[in-house]
């Protein structure tokens, strides 16, 4: 067979097997539909603006509409100091700033996931500007384990009670009179959901840019087979879907930092998991890579302050809050 009928057999492969996927999968269905909608109106896409803090590699989001100005903000930045222990409210700040100088009314608060690199600001965000803190139902899950690990006692609900809507897979939602839909994309974490509004899907830490790759499966939890099935399933939206990345680390031999691509992109030229990758040939590379991986620096604060909607735990008798670290347990 010649590269050329190679490269037509696979590419019938992938078309085929992406009409498949996408036919059985309603949720999937219901969010390629909203997309060309979005795409065909230019009254159904969102205003995005993007805040990088470039401390934890993070991208928060404020995701608006145009007529009614109603407004969502996703994965929020709460400034950690490790070596003090001390929060600091700058980043957040930023977003409260862009919102109230563009007369934004915040409707929602979410989270993609509870992530393990950086502390939310929802609750201080919450307090400033209201809005709904929501994240998906799986969050359950993460509980339970990140409970276990951390001794956080019978005091601490596992039941997502901490955050105030708990998004099931291919529920809508919206944002004026934006549509939105959230899909579950496990394999990151149990818990990893992507929110589309409009044509744009915020993908949290699911995917990077296609230079970059895809993110670690080692967390509890986590598992590299389901990440391949849940990439796949992103990339089979439109190709000009607009994904929103929850991080970027500039890879080699790029200057700056970089948070949007598309579906088509990613398809075509990301190096973990472009078209013509195989799942098996994806869990090995990913599993081996991320045997070489260094646990992320925020990790121990982090998970024990999102799990619980980005709250820290509890203070102790003397008034004051404590971060646990378990030793020898990770």
């Amino acid at each position: 067979m010649t590269s050329r009928m190679q490269y037509i057999y696979i590419f019938n492969v992938i078309e085929i097997w992406r009409f498949a996927v996408s036919y059985a999968d309603k949720p999937l269905q219901s969010a390629s539909a909203q997309i060309e909608r979005a795409q065909s109106d230019k009254s159904l896409k969102p205003v995005i603006e993007g805040f990088f803090d470039e401390a934890t590699n993070t991208v928060s989001y404020v995701v608006h509409d145009p007529k009614s100005r109603e407004a969502a903000i996703i994965d929020s930045v709460l400034d950690y100091d490790a070596a003090s222990g001390r929060t600091s409210h700058g980043s957040a700040d930023l977003i409260i700033k862009y919102v109230t100088s563009n007369n934004l009314k915040v409707m929602w608060l979410i989270e993609t996931h509870a992530h393990a690199d950086h502390i939310s600001a929802a609750p201080y965000l919450q307090e400033k500007l209201g809005g709904t803190l929501a994240i998906g139902r799986e969050i359950v899950r993460v509980q339970d384990v990140f409970g276990k690990l951390f001794n956080a006692g019978t005091d601490f609900e596992r039941n997502g009670s901490q955050f105030d809507k708990l998004f099931a897979d291919g529920e809508m939602f919206t944002i004026g009179e934006l549509e939105g839909i959230a899909l579950h994309v496990p394999g990151h974490t149990p818990a990893d959901m992507a929110f589309i509004v409009g044509d744009a899907a915020f993908v949290g830490d699911t995917l990077f840019m296609p230079d970059f790759g895809t993110a670690r499966a080692d967390f509890p939890g986590g598992n590299a087979r389901q990440l391949f099935q849940s990439i796949r399933r992103l990339l089979t939206l439109p190709d000009e879907t607009r994904l929103f990345l929850c991080h970027d680390y500039k890879a080699p031999g790029r200057d700056e930092y970089a948070w949007e691509t598309t579906v088509k992109q990613q398809r075509e030229t990301n190096v973990h998991v472009k078209d013509g990758t195989s799942e098996d040939e994806f869990v090995e590379m990913r599993n081996s890579r991320d045997k070489t991986l260094a646990m992320p620096t925020l990790i121990m604060p982090s998970v024990q302050v999102n799990i619980r909607g980005g709250r820290l735990p509890a203070p102790e008798d003397n008034g004051v809050s404590y971060i646990k670290i378990p030793v020898n347990a990770v």
